[in-house]
């Protein structure tokens, strides 16, 4: 017996505690091929995660959310090898007295988020560029069997549906609220395939390191458990407001990167502040904390501030 704790709501997961879960997360770890090393819980993370020495991390996945078990093992497993960065590599994956427990590779280096205010004006560039090529080959990969959601114009409709009254809950400013459903009309979303997509392509999820001649490079991406399948253009929200934060000329580096042309660039601010608003994450009180509106008073205008890419 391994001795978790029966967790049945989602506020019950608000209130573990990662440390008094160690005893039972050692014996998890003994189960699944690392004995002998006491697990070290991370700080940061919205799911319990540990260290378990120094090559492997035990990732927890308590009752409630035990199917992003497979959404993550399954898009590592897709993933392995075929991107530019590294992502974890799948050591064991099994569901655990209704817990699930992924058991993988632990990724060097520091994330993004940590090193970025260190970094040079071309260092950013050049970290930006790389990444822009790791998603469009994350993109190309085709996304493991079973992945959500099956019905991609169904998920963007109930989205849309629920947009104003979901943001109403959190606090969103009526001024905003109002220009939502005639915003969302007028923007023609791009048809194409559907991808895999990270979800939350952001600094904290990427790890890099310093190499040769000092430089700073993105080594890994990881956290995939909010993976989905749908439109290449979802991914491109996090970006723009997590990594080149309003920044035109970073974001252009990026989306050149990626391999759009300039017609796909410039259609790129209205086409991402539409995912923003139809985004499983979307909170838009906080999101107008992290990159202030600066003088924006339409959502047009808002695009332009966060997604707006210099020449387009």
């Amino acid at each position: 017996m391994i001795g978790l704790p029966r967790v049945l709501t989602e506020d019950q997961c608000q209130q573990l505690d990662a440390e008094r879960l160690v005893p039972a997360v050692t014996r998890l770890c003994e189960r699944l091929g690392a004995p002998g090393v006491r697990p070290e819980p991370f700080d940061e993370g919205s799911l319990p995660v540990y260290a378990v020495g120094e090559e492997l991390v035990l990732k927890l996945y308590p009752p409630p959310y035990v199917d992003e078990l497979d959404v993550e093992s399954g898009a590592l497993r897709a993933l392995r090898g075929r991107l530019p960065v590294a992502v974890p590599g799948v050591r064991a994956a099994e569901v655990v007295e209704g817990w699930g427990a992924l058991l993988m590779g632990r990724l060097p280096g520091e994330s993004l988020a940590g090193a970025w205010p260190g970094l040079s004006a071309d260092e950013r560039r050049r970290v930006v560029e790389q990444l822009g090529r790791a998603l469009a080959a994350m993109h190309a990969v085709p996304p493991p069997e079973g992945l959500g959601p099956a019905d991609w114009g169904r998920f963007v409709e109930e989205r849309a549906a629920a947009c104003v009254s979901r943001q109403r809950g959190l606090g969103a400013p009526a001024e905003w609220l109002r220009q939502i459903p005639d915003f969302l009309a007028t923007v023609e979303l791009p048809a194409g395939p559907p991808v895999l997509l990270h979800t939350e392509f952001m600094p904290v999820h990427v790890h890099g390191r310093r190499g040769a001649g000092g430089r700073w490079t993105a080594t890994g991406l990881l956290d995939f458990e909010p993976a989905m399948r749908g439109a290449r253009e979802y991914d491109l929200v996090a970006v723009g407001l997590f990594l080149t934060r309003g920044d035109a000329g970073l974001l252009r580096a990026f989306l050149t990167a990626y391999g759009l042309g300039e017609r796909d660039i410039a259609a790129a601010p209205r086409v991402a502040m539409a995912y923003t608003l139809l985004h499983r994450q979307c909170h838009l009180p906080w999101f107008l904390r992290e990159v202030p509106p600066g003088g924006a008073a339409t959502f047009d205008e808002l695009a332009r501030r966060w997604f707006g890419v210099d020449g387009a």
